[in-house]
């Protein structure tokens, strides 16, 4: 008995060494949720690792999703006064990414025989979101407030926005802060209106962003 209690001692002892050992092994994530990480400063975004998604309903059968990338930005952010906040946000329309290449040359089309596109058109200004206002409202989250200038027509957008990781970049060595952010527009606000509203005039957008301190 004493024997069997030996073995397996030594078994779970070496179970354990292992498990040690294999922790130890594994590499710590670079981002963690921890505010006390966050230095004040000026940021610029990551264009590489930063997109805007957009969802709308199709006819009322299902919902349809987008990307835009390569997205450019700056913030200024002091974690001791977050309602100081300014971020300045461009999105490139022509960086617009869909399943349906039909639907991508129709989002970027000319309109016929001189009328205005349907969309966007095949050489659209970018999107601009400039912060009015950013109010904190828990230990990681914000409200951020605005002026979206889309499609030659500027109106006002709030976001939902919470803070989700801070440290070093492994790659670039950067200080990077990042955030998801949500909203919801209305297309037509922004002369959008083809097939509304058939296609929904409501549009979802859900915001990842990587801002590395400058």
């Amino acid at each position: 008995m004493k024997t069997s209690f030996l073995a397996l001692a030594l078994a779970a002892s070496g179970s354990l060494a292992v498990t040690a050992i294999s922790a130890q092994d594994q590499p710590q994530i670079p981002g963690v949720v921890d505010v006390s990480r966050v230095a004040a400063g000026s940021y610029s975004l990551d264009p590489s690792h930063t997109l805007v998604s957009w969802q709308v309903g199709h006819f009322g059968f299902n919902d349809y999703f987008g990307l835009f990338g390569q997205i450019d930005g700056t913030m200024t952010l002091d974690p001791a006064d977050i309602d100081a906040t300014k971020f300045d946000i461009t999105v490139p329309i022509t960086s617009v990414s869909v399943p349906s290449e039909g639907l991508r040359d129709h989002l970027l089309r000319p309109g016929k025989d001189g009328a205005a596109p349907d969309f966007f058109g095949p050489e659209p200004e970018a999107a601009r979101f400039v912060s009015t206002s950013v109010r904190r409202t828990g230990e990681t989250t914000a409200v951020a407030s605005g002026m979206l200038t889309m499609n030659g027509q500027t109106g006002p957008v709030t976001m939902l926005v919470e803070f989700t990781g801070a440290g070093q970049n492994p790659m670039s060595e950067a200080q990077t802060v990042g955030f998801h952010a949500r909203a919801q527009i209305d297309r037509t606000d922004w002369g959008i209106s083809y097939a509304a509203p058939l296609v929904d005039n409501m549009v979802d957008l859900e915001i990842s962003a990587a801002f590395e301190r400058d």
